[in-house]
């Protein structure tokens, strides 16, 4: 299982969407090792400045490469919502070095996740509503019809450079506002259109 991300990919005003279309996604991974599903996450040691983001995640349902953009929706079985965590020091440490982003997006606990909901669930994959509380305060708000690069046009990039198969996961991008960091103790809620799927603490 491959679990993909994509960064830099809202905006603020819908009019802007097009000024950050280059065509060139911003693409990393996670290892499958840095998922925590439904379940309390232990805060790093190695870190002390622990930035959260949530995102829609989608899963692939079945095998492709090179997929038509026409055809990329087909390949999604079902969206969650998910966290994509930073340890920023980390992160900006790697980057002056010039070095990967492995170790500060990709440890244990990196990926929260909730449960899945079937895409037939969702009438128009351009208009999902999702949303993240920290101790009950509303931290980001996001409606998918703000992204860069939506899921089909995210799957056809993708699938340009590596095969696609069942059980793979790609975090979609977070909200241009709200993303903060996260302490020790705090209780996060995710949902999409107003159903809570993912309530768990930082331990």
């Amino acid at each position: 299982m491959k679990i993909l991300a994509i960064g830099k990919n809202y905006v603020t005003n819908l009019e802007d969407k097009n000024v950050g279309k280059t065509g060139q996604q911003i693409i990393f991974s996670k290892p499958e090792s840095s998922l925590a599903v439904n379940c309390d996450v232990e805060y790093p040691d190695f870190t002390k400045q622990l930035l959260y983001e949530i995102e829609l995640v989608i899963k692939i349902g079945k095998q492709g490469k090179n997929i038509s953009l026409e055809n990329a929706n087909s390949y999604i079985s079902e969206i969650a919502a998910g966290i994509d965590y930073t340890a920023k020091d980390v992160f900006n440490e790697s980057r002056e070095n010039k070095g990967p982003w492995d170790l500060s997006k990709g440890f244990d606990g990196a990926a929260p996740i909730s449960s899945f909901k079937p895409v037939s669930n969702f009438s128009n994959l351009d208009d999902i509503n999702f949303d993240l509380k920290i101790n009950g305060e509303q931290k980001q708000v996001g409606n998918t019809a703000f992204m860069i690069y939506n899921f089909a046009e995210i799957i056809a990039f993708i699938s340009k450079f590596m095969t696609l198969n069942p059980g793979d996961l790609i975090f979609t991008g977070t909200p241009v506002t709200g993303a903060g960091e996260i302490q020790k103790g705090d209780r996060l809620q995710l949902s999409i259109e107003g159903e809570l799927l993912l309530d768990f603490k930082m331990i």
